[in-house]
């Protein structure tokens, strides 16, 4: 199921308004402030700096992912709208990563 999960979004078979606004927005910035809460959480208990910053950016893939399947559906799917959610996909990503 999992599987299906990233097969589904990396080969566009995925409505680019889930991609983005459910799985990207949504759960994607949830999964993130909770990873963020975590690493805040492990720095104040003051374990290693590698531990912190393994929490913080453990997602960064998961991320990436997320932004170029909404880029890939975008492509393929033309517009004005789609073109506005590859800017907002970039700036997502920018953001997960720089906070």
């Amino acid at each position: 199921m999992l599987a299906g999960f990233f097969r589904s979004r990396w080969q566009g078979q995925a409505p680019l308004d889930r991609l983005f606004w459910r799985d990207m927005l949504f759960a994607g910035t949830a999964i993130n402030i909770t990873s963020s809460a975590l690493a805040l959480v492990l720095l104040g208990l003051k374990l290693p700096l590698w531990l912190v910053l393994a929490a913080h950016f453990l997602l960064v893939p998961y991320n990436i992912f997320l932004t170029l399947a909404v880029w890939r559906t975008a492509e393929r799917t033309g517009g004005a709208k789609a073109s506005l959610m590859m800017l907002g996909s970039a700036l997502w990503l920018i953001a997960t990563v720089v906070l």
